[in-house]
């Protein structure tokens, strides 16, 4: 049921009918404009200042690169927007998901966490400097052969990370699950389960991301 509201005029002889929602948008409207105006006079006089652009120089996927970018540039958008190197994801950019993960200096990172300044002199890898459609990394055709992609948004981190996995288990760098410190951790579903954590498949496709990592990896102990 409509509610009709019926206001007193100051003098008390006039009256009118307001509708409740006339009323909301009145008040609403009324709000807007006076913070507008404030908005407006507090940043009248208020400049924003141009950004700070710097040289960088790194090494992406073996090229050497230069640019100029804004100091506020994360690597993630570096490789994306100024050398368009699409393959590297932005999901949350937040760290939170992994679509983002590069190798810098043969160790993951989340390129949405980090400066690209911060990478001056860096090697960096990206999807695109492990293989090509027309000359696949092994671990990529793991990857396809074991179905370990639905919509392969995820699939560019998953695979980087997934290198760097199984660098780090080489190094001896123990992780939450290595029971055993002294020895070198093994390759096993636990720990790549473990290590992969931060890597997440909306489509749920970790069984065959397991699999495809687990044929890789016996692939390089033979």
């Amino acid at each position: 049921m409509r509610v009709i509201s019926r206001l007193s005029a100051i003098d008390g002889r006039n009256h009118f009918n307001l509708s409740r929602r006339s009323l909301l948008k009145v008040s609403a409207a009324t709000a807007a404009t006076a913070t507008s105006s404030v908005a407006f006079a507090e940043g009248s006089s208020a400049t924003t200042p141009a950004p700070a652009m710097v040289p960088i120089s790194f090494k992406v996927n073996g090229i050497q690169q230069q640019l100029d970018v804004d100091t506020r540039t994360t690597l993630l958008d570096a490789l994306r927007e100024h050398l368009h190197l699409t393959g590297t994801k932005k999901g949350c950019d937040h760290g939170q998901c992994g679509a983002c993960t590069v190798m810098v200096n043969r160790r993951r990172i989340n390129s949405c966490l980090t400066l690209a300044v911060m990478q001056q002199d860096a090697e960096i890898t990206t999807i695109e400097g492990l293989g090509n459609p027309d000359e696949l990394h092994p671990l990529q055709a793991a990857f396809i052969k074991h179905d370990g992609y639905q919509c392969g948004y995820c699939t560019p981190g998953q695979i980087c990370s997934s290198m760097a996995v199984l660098e780090e288990i080489k190094a001896g760098i123990p992780s939450h699950v290595t029971h055993d410190l002294v020895s070198a951790p093994k390759v096993t579903a636990d720990e790549i389960r473990e290590r992969m954590s931060g890597n997440i498949c909306r489509c749920g496709a970790y069984s065959n991301i397991l699999a495809a990592i687990e044929e890789y990896a016996e692939g390089l102990e033979s």
